[in-house]
């Protein structure tokens, strides 16, 4: 692995599963945590200028990357991934409250964290939403009592099938080279040739089928047809058992910073992967109208619950990136990095 000047990979065995992670640089620790279908190396450009100051940390997550293909219990939301990075602290004898950054999934696994841990501050990066992914209304109840329209049964089969072929093509809108260029970061925004090659190279190590991505699914009589099972990250993610919209309950309430896209198709109040949507625009069948399945306002859901939060006393900063989409990290880099050790400077 040719990594950038200064960053260092390494393995360790914690308590709970072998883990591979990138480090660089010395002082307080701060570990960034990637989402779904992605690693740490999503964080590597970031991590010379950070090192400067911070221990950081960017670990591969459970299912994916280098770290090893254990399944996920779906059923305890990102709790196997809160619990997977203390128990990574703990071998790394790490005791001090750290700075976490969560991007998209791992915006709910630090805030799991911080319910069980003292953390010294939470970055949210374009996070899930408080109420999970797909099948709530805006106050966050579910639309159907079994979540149907959210979990693994929602996933696009061919994306399935060309991540477990190790496919690095553009063929099809289903590659993940190509999903990465219309989801992950502004559609204007192009990587270099040979890093964009290093990340689907990344992508495509994900452990696939019903402990990883997908996950399982169970059939239902509710629109659209699918509810979570209780395996894989996408029922991790599904609202029946992702939720930290509590996090306004922390006592002390540790800093935060909520940065987020404004061109975000993941995270978004009309995300196009939200079957609200897809049924409002005719791509999957038989929706019932807006009424009993509306598009989740999940931009909307974050604000109000950071809203609370502040007005319970705690200490939030919002950044909104014009035209960024799901990864500001990366396509407004500069200037991301620039407002994360701002805040950092001032916690």
């Amino acid at each position: 692995m040719t990594l950038l000047p200064g960053v260092r990979s390494a393995t360790v065995d914690t308590d709970r599963l072998r883990t591979h992670y990138l480090e660089a640089g010395a002082g307080a620790t701060l570990v960034l945590l990637h989402g779904n279908l992605s690693t740490g190396r999503f964080y590597e450009h970031l991590m010379p200028a950070l090192a400067q100051r911070y221990r950081v940390l960017a670990p591969d997550m459970r299912g994916f990357g280098d770290t090893e293909p254990k399944g996920l219990d779906a059923t305890r939301g990102l709790g196997d991934w809160a619990d997977d990075l203390a128990a990574l602290l703990r071998a790394l004898d790490l005791t001090d409250p750290p700075h976490l950054v969560g991007w998209s999934t791992a915006g709910a696994a630090i805030a799991t964290f911080a319910k069980a841990h003292p953390v010294a501050s939470l970055t949210f990066l374009d996070p899930v939403s408080p109420y999970g992914y797909g099948g709530v209304r805006a106050d966050g109840t579910p639309v159907h009592p079994d979540f149907a329209g959210s979990g693994g049964g929602g996933a696009n089969p061919e994306v399935v099938e060309r991540l477990a072929a190790g496919d690095t093509s553009a063929d099809s809108p289903a590659s993940i080279r190509a999903v990465m260029r219309a989801l992950y970061w502004a559609p204007t925004h192009q990587l270099p040739s040979d890093r964009e090659d290093v990340l689907v190279a990344e992508v495509l190590k994900t452990l696939t089928g019903p402990d990883g991505y997908p996950g399982d699914a169970t059939s239902s009589p509710n629109w659209p047809g699918a509810a979570p099972g209780t395996r894989g990250i996408l029922n991790a993610l599904s609202p029946r058992y992702c939720h930290w919209a509590d996090i306004v309950d922390l006592d002390p309430k540790p800093p935060v910073l909520w940065t987020h896209g404004t061109a975000d198709l993941v995270v978004s109040d009309a995300s196009p992967l939200d079957f609200g949507v897809l049924g409002a625009a005719g791509v999957v069948p038989g929706w019932p109208g807006a009424a009993d399945f509306p598009a989740q306002p999940m931009v909307t859901q974050i604000r109000r619950v950071l809203e609370d939060y502040a007005a319970r006393g705690g200490r939030v900063r919002v950044e909104m990136f014009e035209g960024s989409g799901h990864g500001p990290h990366i396509d407004a880099a500069d200037r991301w990095l620039a407002v994360l050790e701002d805040f950092l400077r001032t916690t």
